[in-house]
């Protein structure tokens, strides 16, 4: 097909038809005088043409010019057309260049669609985009690019204006959607009005954005707002120039407000929940000429309905907290920016005062109230540092690490609670939960808990990631080297109710010698699975970590591993595991990286393992799971039969001596000392056997005398039973001759009896002096009768005692 192309030279137009930059020429132009790769048809011309291919829209674009001078004559002020007509359908590009004076503005009025902003490098949905640059003398600022269907309805310039229009080759459009006005001098850069509508959110930047804005220049946006909504200003990227006089500020007309114009920073915090239109304008100052800087801002404004608690404030005290920082934002944040569609959430700590995410320091108390249909898209994270420097000032002091209530009080959903625990080298940090006590987070056992705690041990040298880990487990205690950072992390709305017993300690201890030590109280219900740190990466080259198990006196506790082998090669030391039960001369069970690990085994006594790494060879890594059970202590049925059978032996012997005993105690005869005169004393060929006479020896002494037979053959009936008298034993006091003593005066005798006795006469017992002493047993129912103490016959009942124990 021919195009033709007729221009007016009143209207001051040109047209250009051009390849696109980078493709080859495969397409051309053909006309009378042969063939073109650029066409340029001037005012006044009249062209006629046509392409060599069927697809020049893949080849060529079209650029439409129009210069319009307003400083020597008149404008054209009014609707902006697409001229001219008949163009053949390609990329287009309509570009008016508007000369005017810096006395006088001109104001670009858009039609009913009005522009929404965009950031450099991004593209409109329809591919229709307007980019506005201001020209002031020989300067040209790029006001900004935009697409159809926004907020900006107006914009005025300072002087004159560059105005583009790009249309894809596919739409037809017959009207430039804008008008041209002059206006009075603005005194400034240039001014964009914005008029929002219903709950929505809008994006701006500022000229040249990302690159500077212009050097002590001015320029204001003008936000209308409708009745009965609520407008607020974040700024989410800008810098700062270098400024040798003035300062770049942020200046707010708000309607209704004691202090216009408010200034800001741009670190500060801006104006939210306003209420009626208002105007913000940037200002910026004189640069440094050496070092300029560039001063930029992109910033949103989001409109949106009053809330129903907008006046309901929430106390939150941090007055008694040390330490503490408390971020209150949304959900994602820092990394998610919401949409610009979604609806938005803000934190306000007084009425002007609000953004998407409020931090709160310790020491003090505040009252803030949510701009939020929805609460639960909210989310708070906070910190507290703990900190000791020298451990005598901080050793036996317990440290709590429970959610302060003044966060948990809160209609806000807690994310993470992070400890950052700082220590000097030599001081180390221990974990204890006593109560619930501590389970780690592994593959066979996993925390199905609302939170868990995360706990990472950095040194010097290495960061060690010792696990994840929730209540309700068999960890009592957890001993750390260095800095230690504990991170509590929800993952349901039952955080509040399951952590109200929290009960996580800390301490500051003396240096250990392991990188970490973990103390252990298996439960005797559960399987505890217990696992080496960095588990995701391996254990560290040269690392320590050690398990003091602890075993009930009552049970005994079943080890094992959870793999064969260690499964790392070392290139340099060795990688070692050490089982030893903790009581005297208990055998250690070493095993190195190269061997099988030892087999599940049976665990008496309080125990140890650790578990000590190599550095190893590149794409190995020390990774190591074991388990613990208990169970009760299983007795030996041998044993137990032969302690039945031992305690029934001793039973029977001790029977057998108790019946000995009672029977000979009721035949004996109670022991007397009798004096007999008619007993030869003297023992044949025994002459000589005591050296000394009486008076030099103790012979004549008693050298026991039994209570229960002093006196025993002095009886006498009384009631038909028969009891002996008793007396006191005197010592003698007297000479002692050589005769022995006189027996006993009659009258102790007078009412014994003499019986008959079958016994043998005893052998005669003689020494030196020939003494008549002689111990006789009574029989029982035998007495000795006074009349027959001088009998010689065998019936004599004195038996000598020295002959009795011989028989005996």
């Amino acid at each position: 097909a021919s195009f033709t192309i007729s221009l007016h030279k009143a209207d001051n137009t040109t047209v250009t038809i051009k390849l696109k930059p980078g493709l080859p020429s495969s397409c051309l132009i053909l006309m009378k005088n042969g063939f073109m790769s650029v066409l340029k048809i001037k005012p006044g011309d009249n062209v006629t043409f046509t392409f060599t291919c069927s697809t020049p829209e893949k080849y060529f674009i079209t650029e439409i010019q129009k210069n319009i001078d307003c400083v020597s004559g008149p404008c054209p002020f009014g609707d902006v057309h697409l001229y001219p007509p008949g163009l053949p359908r390609l990329n287009r590009t309509y570009i008016w260049d508007v000369k005017a004076s810096t006395k006088a503005g001109l104001e670009l009025k858009f039609s009913a669609s009005w522009l929404r902003q965009i950031e450099p490098g991004e593209t409109c949905p329809d591919s229709v985009s307007y980019n506005i640059n201001s020209c002031i003398d020989n300067a040209t600022v790029n006001i900004g690019t935009f697409c159809r269907n926004g907020s900006v309805s107006r914009i005025k310039l300072l002087g004159g204006v560059v105005m583009s229009l790009h249309l894809p080759w596919h739409l037809s459009l017959t009207t430039s959607g804008f008008n041209i006005a002059n206006r009075a001098s603005i005194k400034r850069l240039c001014i964009i009005e914005s008029i929002l509508k219903g709950e929505s959110s809008i994006t701006l930047m500022s000229p040249n954005y990302p690159l500077g804005f212009p050097e002590d220049e001015l320029m204001t946006w003008q936000f209308v707002v409708p009745p009965n909504m609520r407008a607020s200003v974040f700024f989410h990227n800008y810098s700062l120039s270098n400024c040798e006089r003035k300062e770049e500020r942020v200046e707010y007309y708000i309607p209704g407000s004691p202090s216009n114009p408010e200034v800001f920073k741009l670190s500060d915090s801006q104006p939210a929940n306003i209420a009626g239109s208002f105007n913000m304008s940037l200002q910026g100052c004189d640069q440094d000429a050496q070092n300029p800087g560039i001063l930029r801002l992109l910033f949103q404004v989001v409109l949106q309905h009053p809330q129903v608690d907008e006046n309901v404030t929430h106390l939150v005290d941090l007055s008694k907290e040390k330490n503490v920082t408390l971020t209150i934002h949304s959900e994602g944040w820092p990394s998610h920016i919401p949409l610009m569609s979604e609806p938005i959430c803000l934190i306000c700590k007084d009425s002007r005062t609000c953004d998407r995410a409020l931090t709160l320091t310790s020491g003090a108390l505040y009252r803030i109230s949510f701009l939020c249909k929805d609460l639960s898209r909210l989310r708070i994270t906070a910190e507290k540092g703990i900190g000791c420097m020298d451990i005598r000032w901080c050793q036996r002091k317990i440290y709590s690490l429970s959610v302060p209530k003044a966060i948990t009080r809160l209609p806000i959903r807690l994310h993470k609670f992070i400890w950052k625990i700082l220590a000097t080298d030599m001081i180390n940090v221990e974990i204890t939960s006593p109560s619930l006590k501590l389970h780690q987070d592994v593959q066979e056992q996993r925390c199905n808990m609302s939170y868990s705690y995360s706990i990472v041990s950095a040194t010097p040298e290495t960061e060690l990631n010792v696990g994840v880990f929730c209540p309700g487990g068999s960890i009592e205690k957890i001993q750390m080297r260095n800095n230690i950072t504990i991170s509590l992390k929800t993952f349901g709305k039952g955080f509040i109710n399951e952590s109200v017993p929290q009960d996580l300690k800390m301490s500051f201890v003396p240096h250990i010698k392991d990188e970490c030590i973990f103390t252990v109280s298996p439960n005797p219900k559960t399987k505890v699975y217990l696992r080496t740190p960095n588990w995701r990466y391996g254990l560290p080259p040269s690392v320590s970590i050690s398990w003091f198990i602890v075993v009930p006196s009552k049970q005994t506790a079943r080890l094992g591993f959870s793999g064969d082998r260690m499964g790392i090669t070392c290139e340099t030391g060795r990688a070692f595991v050490n089982i030893k039960e903790e009581t005297l001369g208990a055998e250690e069970i070493v095993r190195r990286e190269d061997e099988l690990l030892p087999q599940p085994r049976n665990m008496l006594h309080n125990f140890w393992v650790n578990v000590s790494n190599c550095r190893p060879v590149d794409k190995t890594q020390l990774t190591l799971q074991f388990w613990v059970t208990l169970a009760d202590k299983q007795i030996d049925l041998g044993i137990i039969l032969a302690v039945v059978a031992g305690a029934v032996v001793l039973t029977v012997i001790g029977l057998a001596v108790c019946c000995v005993k009672k029977k000979k105690k009721k035949t004996q005869n109670p022991m007397v000392g009798v004096y007999n005169a008619n007993v030869n004393t003297q023992m044949p060929g025994k002459k000589g056997l005591f050296g000394k006479g009486r008076q030099n020896n103790d012979s004549h002494v008693y050298a026991v005398i039994d209570d229960a037979v002093v006196y025993g053959h002095l009886l006498k009936e009384f009631n038909g039973s028969v009891s002996p008298e008793v007396d006191v034993y005197r010592p003698f006091d007297g000479p002692i001759g050589s005769l022995p003593p006189s027996p006993p005066p009659f009258s102790f005798r007078k009412d014994t009896k003499r019986s008959s006795n079958t016994e043998e006469a005893p052998l005669p017992l003689t020494d030196t002096d020939q003494d008549t002493y002689t111990f006789a047993h009574q029989k029982s129912g035998q007495s000795e009768d006074s009349g027959d103490a001088n009998k010689k016959d065998k019936g004599d009942t004195s038996v000598p005692l020295l002959e009795n124990k011989e028989q005996e």
